[in-house]
């Protein structure tokens, strides 16, 4: 198996992340990575569950039946026409019946169980009377195949994070399954194995005022994933993943063909990016395409750097681990992309539809990163919360300039146990101060996305996009 130096600072869709200078970490011991997949699971989490039994043990493959496991891009396409309860992996899963809930956090009983919740949840419960929380029993389902598992277990006394820019002696998945420091586990976000070599992903997007109107954007996103693919392990390149994004809508920005490039390597941005304007029938390459630009399409309520929950370097931050905590997070939100829901029956005023939205306690990674002095960002600080199982980032606890909790973001977290892979559809950005948000990747009126599609390198080139924009 191939051995890939990694110097990397960006990942899908997005750049990669880099901290405050740090001495190269230190590679765990034999003895110490033997713990993965006994005392641990594969991928570094604890396998027992809590100790009052609200959180369960972790069964990863064995929730999801042979069925499940074996979906195919044709059958997904049927099930979502005929039969979309059986797309809710909760609701056919083997065990208890886990589609029943427990109990609902409210705006007037919310300060209970606040040391399960995060800052951002917290002031929605007080900035919105009506928001609320259903809560589920806790369902593990994340897990890999055995030659990722393998991969991991040899990243762990092989892969070195130096400074937090240069990531060298990983392959293929989560770099640092027994993480030392913040900035560790970021990478084993930006770099976890994602179920597949290329997809093509139909992406909605609605920009939410504050009276609850909204505008839809179509996108189609195009993938190619480089580091963790298994169907070609060749990564001649320094490139991590590549991706086009072709706008379907609105009118007024119909035909833009956004090109990135997602690579590693120190002193680089992270990503280089190009953007096909129809207007012109001219290629320009982005200059600005991290940190806190806005992201195009988002009216200013998505930074760049929020893209994927976080993507890009980690240069301007310190990066603190704080360690574990069992929070509300959403997960298993299978609900909230049913065709059978449409965008109007999701959005609403302040919020998303929270009757859709699923929420179980799970043990997070915590992370905090303070903006370090003489960089600049309009995020001061910002706390970040992560699966245990999956290294999904599901939360991010957002702080202006002046201290102030300024956005939260939300990632609903689904298990794909035919790819295997998880993934967080949709995508929240709720503007606290301003009472707009931004939703992303909302499939429930497009088809499914296709994980079976493959794409050469050269379909990533810019000197296609003016071709591929005269084609529509």
């Amino acid at each position: 198996m191939r051995i890939i130096r990694e110097k990397l600072a960006a990942s899908l869709c997005v750049l990669l992340l880099c901290g405050a200078p740090l001495a190269a970490s230190a590679k765990v011991s034999e003895a110490e990575a033997e713990k993965l997949g006994k005392e641990l699971t594969p991928l570094g989490a604890e396998p027992q569950g809590s100790k009052d039994g609200t959180i369960p043990e972790w069964k990863g493959a064995a929730i999801f039946n042979d069925e499940q496991k074996h979906y195919t891009f044709a059958k997904l396409q049927q099930l979502r026409s005929a039969d979309p309860d059986r797309l809710n992996m909760t609701r056919t899963a083997q065990g208890e019946a886990v589609d029943k809930p427990l109990f609902t956090i409210t705006a007037q009983n919310y300060t209970q169980y606040a040391e399960h919740l995060s800052a951002g949840h917290q002031e929605m419960f007080r900035r919105y009377p009506d928001y609320k929380m259903i809560v589920y029993p806790s369902v593990r389902g994340h897990f890999a195949p055995e030659e990722i598992n393998e991969a991991v277990k040899y990243n762990a006394t092989h892969a070195e994070l130096d400074g937090t820019d240069d990531i060298s002696g990983a392959r293929l998945a989560t770099p640092f399954p027994i993480p030392k420091n913040g900035a560790e586990v970021m990478w084993n976000n930006r770099l976890k194995f994602r179920g597949v070599s290329a997809v093509r992903r139909y992406n909605n997007q609605a920009i939410v005022d504050a009276d609850g109107s909204f505008q839809i954007s179509k996108l189609i996103e195009d993938v190619r994933v480089e580091y963790g693919n298994l169907k070609d392990k060749s990564r001649e390149n320094n490139v991590i993943v590549y991706y086009l994004q072709r706008t379907l809508s609105p009118a007024r920005v119909a035909g833009q063909i956004t090109l990135v490039h997602e690579i590693f390597g120190k002193g680089t941005s992270g990503r280089n990016a190009w953007i096909y304007n129809p207007g012109l029938a001219r290629v320009n390459r982005a200059p600005e395409v991290g940190f806190d630009n806005p992201s195009l399409g988002s009216d200013g309520l998505q930074f760049n750097d929020q893209i994927d929950m976080f993507n890009g370097s980690l240069s301007r931050y310190d990066w603190k681990l704080i360690g574990k905590r069992e929070i509300y997070i959403p997960y298993n939100a299978y609900t909230m992309s049913d065709p059978r829901y449409k965008y109007k029956d999701i959005i609403r005023k302040g919020h998303i539809n929270q009757d859709l939205a699923r929420y179980e306690l799970h043990r997070v990674w915590v992370v905090e990163a303070n903006l370090r002095p003489g960089h600049a960002h309009q995020f001061k600080r910002r706390t970040f919360y992560l699966d245990e199982d999956s290294w999904a980032l599901t939360l991010v606890d957002c702080y202006d300039n002046r201290d102030k909790l300024w956005k939260l973001q939300e990632g609903h977290v689904i298990t794909l146990p035919f790819l295997p892979g998880s993934t967080t559809v949709p995508e929240v950005i709720y503007d606290l101060q301003s009472g707009r948000y931004f939703v992303t990747a909302m499939v429930n009126e497009d088809s499914v996305n296709n994980f079976e599609l493959s794409f050469d390198r050269e379909y990533f080139l810019p000197k296609n996009l003016r071709s591929l924009g005269e084609r529509r």
